[in-house]
């Protein structure tokens, strides 16, 4: 009797123990949306500046110079450019290259709006801009690289084409509304090591290197004040499209250069062939 009492006694402690330990479960409750709003929008706004500032960034196109790789022209709905800021984090900027830059001091100013010094009230300005509800910064500029440190450029040989070491470049890219219009002449001048001379493919229609501060010196850009590499147009929904990169001096290379590839992959194709076969035998 004793043996069962404290059997029933210790099963009934036990039970006891179990309901102390099992764990009550409280419902969580789920914040209001209108608590979770500001949440997400402050994320987003977050998330949206150190995008823009580290890795990509979109930039309205204000001016026609660059016609008709890009669209700015009166009238018409300017292109927004989504501008790659990691590349040249590794690389310089190379001919051919349309990249966007902070306009040097020695270039003019004209057209567009100055943005604030104060970086918040600046972001949204360049945000609004993007939709129209800004003017486009007169201090970010859209060019293409023509030359860089080290090399010589001039315009133009009998054919209006401009040269760079004095041999011609090839720029399918260029536009000029009347064929037979020539490109605007200028002599030689040397960039700099860590300059760029850029210029519109809108030849005739872009101030540029060629007389942005005077022209010379003062027209070159520092590599310093570039921002990054146009990629992509993304709006208007239309004109989606990447912005090209031809090198308009890939065809200045001497012809025995330009058969190294095509060298180097029939040397490289007589071993892998007779691989293959051993690999079959």
């Amino acid at each position: 009797m004793s043996d069962a009492t404290g059997a029933g006694e210790d099963s009934d402690h036990g039970a006891e123990q179990v309901d102390v330990a099992e764990p009550e479960k409280k419902a969580k409750k789920k914040r209001p949306f209108w608590v979770e709003l500001p949440i997400l929008l402050g994320v987003a706004l977050v998330l949206t500046i150190l995008i823009q500032t580290f890795i990509a960034r979109v930039f309205v196109i204000p001016s026609e110079s660059m016609e008709r790789t890009l669209h700015g022209c009166p009238g018409c709905t300017g292109d927004r450019v989504l501008v790659d800021k990691i590349t040249y984090l590794f690389r310089d900027p190379s001919p051919g290259d349309v990249v966007v830059f902070e306009r040097p001091g020695t270039w003019d100013h004209f057209g567009g709006a100055s943005r604030s010094d104060n970086p918040i009230v600046s972001w949204f300005q360049d945000f609004g801009a993007q939709f129209g509800l800004a003017e486009p910064s007169e201090d970010d500029i859209v060019k293409r690289v023509i030359a860089v440190g080290g090399q010589t450029v001039e315009c133009c040989d009998e054919r209006n084409r401009v040269l760079v070491n004095g041999k011609p470049l090839d720029e399918p890219y260029v536009y000029l509304p009347d064929p037979g219009m020539e490109q605007s002449q200028f002599e030689p001048i040397t960039v700099p090591e860590g300059m760029l001379f850029v210029m519109g493919d809108n030849r005739n229609n872009s101030r540029d290197s060629r007389s942005q501060g005077g022209g010379g010196l003062n027209g070159m850009v520092p590599i310093d004040s570039v921002i990054g590499k146009a990629r992509t147009i993304i709006l208007p929904p239309s004109r989606w499209q990447g912005v090209g990169d031809h090198d308009p001096q890939a065809l200045s290379a001497p012809a025995w250069q330009a058969g190294i590839p095509a060298g180097v992959g029939l040397a490289l194709a007589f071993p892998v062939v007779a691989l293959g076969r051993r690999l079959r035998r």
